[in-house]
């Protein structure tokens, strides 16, 4: 093992004891009694449901209506939630069980059995949100005006503005039972290959996440040969990545025109109760300002290296004089936890949560998911937090950024099963909230240009990956979405798409060798959640007008902004905004963001002077 890369291993033994998720508060364990009463008890229950209601609901509706009341319908409401929450704590351990290592052969059988058995059982509930919006409107708002059907009216309400696109009771049911041997299950072929992957680098075969993380390497031969490692592996497993990727863009396209969706990414929008030209304001707004934001950015990163031009290994490098250095896990967990509660004691007794009671899974080990991610679970239970954490200095604000939506998802969970889901137009505030806080919190206790240089880099990196970068994604689905619907792609014009739009994004001073165009095939949202990458650059863009409010005047303003993440599904954008003053609608609203940016990198060229 050559003295760099041993280093990953003695890094690991730096980072001090790493957490290890509990999964006990949700089952015992795979084979427990608990998981498996459970499971026969949805399925029982979801066909006693189906048996009492399907086909009555309009009936139920005119009886509560003549005794001035909402009894009946919000009986079945409540109902509904509470199978909702039951499968959905089933589906979440299968989930996370098998996230922890998705290359255990005992695991995968039993995700993808407790995914048909739970397709299975909610298959009895489609009928429900189809019955309900059968209902004329002012049937529904006269229901929704009583006790104590009214609290439920901001999810039904929400759920009429799927009814345009519902399909009958019977296709909604082949829809969903079809999804276990369509989607999901290409989306549990890309994960187990993924997975199962490995890439050579100096003689040793590594799982995708640590060779990601050798190309913040301050060697930068480390860098090119993690590059080109994962170039290799990718270009020989290509033909399996176009597949489930044009498999995966059909189908979307099958149910897209079915449902009549218009546009490749209007059910997205649906989904994120986000309108349409909105997105479009917030994509053009960023392409636009490209030149300002990325192509700026990477000249001067590349004067800093001496260079005209980076080579796309050197793009998250380290800074030529930035000190090396690695955040033990307590040292992350202190700097994290320090920053939320100098900006609201509550929100760190929330995240602290997290620590003390085994709610995170930090080690980096084989078959384990790649990224991070924190999975709300129910709202009966609590969130867990997956990271692959190996003491960087972006890791230390990925456990920022997790650790933000475990907030939020904890202060949203009393909405209940069916208002607790937060839209992703609001999905990623905690999260870019809680990694602002964090950087600032870091860039305040640093007072020399070298380091501060470093820090701000870090910081403007990490903003272009979330807002320049995800917009390019989203372009990239688009063209790919839309030509897919002339025919199937071959691996070389995926690749060619890819490039078009890197190319744009990124600008001159980054070259693009060869092997960059396979680098799409690794990236998970194109598989798990098609067009939800612009999310990412919306919540970025929001959470920077926030936070410029929030320091032109802080009084009060944790207060409400608790409230936002409490609202969760319960309200539009739109309306939890107003409390800010903030208006996503106003053309101006995005270059708050994009100005934001702007002003860090205009900083880091002061620093040269």
């Amino acid at each position: 093992m050559t003295t760099q890369l041993a280093g990953f291993s003695e890094q690991t033994a730096a980072l001090g004891p790493l957490p290890e998720w509990s999964l006990a508060d949700l089952y015992p364990s795979m084979d427990s009694p608990a998981y498996a009463d459970d499971l026969a008890r949805a399925e029982s229950e979801s066909k006693a449901f189906a048996e009492s209601y399907r086909g009555r609901l309009g009936a139920l509706a005119k009886a509560d209506l003549a005794e001035g009341t909402s009894k009946r319908i919000a009986e079945a409401v409540a109902r509904y939630e509470g199978l909702e929450d039951l499968i959905g704590r089933i589906g979440s351990y299968a989930g996370l069980v098998y996230y922890s290592d998705t290359s255990d052969p005992k695991r995968a059988k039993f995700f993808g059995d407790a995914q048909e058995r739970t397709t299975s059982a909610s298959t009895h509930l489609l009928f429900f949100q189809l019955e309900l919006n059968q209902l004329d409107d002012l049937t529904i708002e006269k229901l929704a005006a009583y006790e104590p059907l009214a609290r439920y009216r901001p999810w039904l309400e929400d759920i009429r503005k799927e009814k345009p696109y519902e399909l009958s009771d019977e296709l909604e049911r082949l829809f969903h039972e079809k999804q276990v041997t369509s989607s999901a299950a290409f989306n549990r072929l890309f994960d187990e290959t993924i997975a199962s992957l490995r890439f050579k680098v100096r003689g040793e075969d590594l799982p995708l996440e640590p060779v990601l993380n050798l190309l913040q390497e301050r060697d930068p031969e480390i860098r090119k040969e993690a590059a080109e490692a994962i170039a290799a592996t990718l270009k020989d497993n290509l033909r399996t990545f176009s597949l489930i990727t044009n498999v995966l863009a059909k189908d979307k396209e099958i149910s897209d025109r079915w449902r009549g969706f218009a546009d490749v990414a209007d059910s997205r929008h649906l989904s994120n109760r986000v309108e349409r030209e909105v997105v479009e304001a917030l994509v053009v707004a960023v392409e636009a300002a490209y030149p300002r934001l990325s192509h700026r950015y990477y000249r001067l990163k590349a004067k800093w290296f001496g260079k005209d031009r980076l080579d796309h290994w050197d793009r998250n490098a380290p800074l030529p004089d930035a000190g090396t250095r690695t955040f033990p896990w307590i040292e992350a967990r202190d700097t994290v936890l320090g920053a939320y509660a100098s900006f609201s004691p509550r929100m760190a007794a929330i995240a602290q949560r997290f620590f003390d009671l085994n709610w995170i899974d930090a080690p980096v080990r084989p078959g384990k998911a790649p990224g991070a991610f924190s999975h709300p679970t129910v709202p009966s239970a609590h969130p867990y937090v997956l990271l692959n954490y190996q003491g960087k200095p972006r890791d230390v604000m990925t456990l920022a950024h997790e650790l933000g939506h475990g907030v939020h998802q904890v202060l949203a969970a009393p909405n209940g099963a069916l208002m607790a889901p937060t839209p992703l137009t609001l999905a990623e505030t905690a999260s870019v909230f809680g990694e602002m806080l964090t950087f600032r919190a870091l860039l305040a206790q640093t007072d020399k240009v070298a380091a501060r240089r470093a820090l701000l880099a870090g910081k403007v990196e990490d903003m272009i990956n979330t807002v320049v970068r995800q917009v390019a994604f989203y372009t990239f689905e688009r063209k790919l979405h839309l030509e897919r619907r002339e025919g199937e792609l071959t691996a070389d014009r995926i690749s060619a798409l890819w490039l078009s739009v890197q190319t744009g994004s990124l600008g001159p001073s980054i070259r693009l060798g060869p092997g960059y165009e396979t680098f799409w095939a690794y990236i998970p949202h194109f598989v798990h959640s098609p067009f939800y990458v612009y999310a990412y650059a919306f919540g970025d863009c929001l959470v920077n007008s926030l936070y410029g409010v929030y320091e032109n005047a802080r009084e009060g303003f944790a207060e409400r902004y608790l409230a936002l993440l409490a609202a969760g599904g319960s309200k539009h954008y739109s309306e939890l905004l107003k409390p800010f003053g903030l208006d996503a609608k106003d053309p101006g609203f995005w270059q708050i963001g994009i100005r934001m940016i702007e002003g860090m990198i205009e900083e880091l060229e002061g620093l040269e002077s």
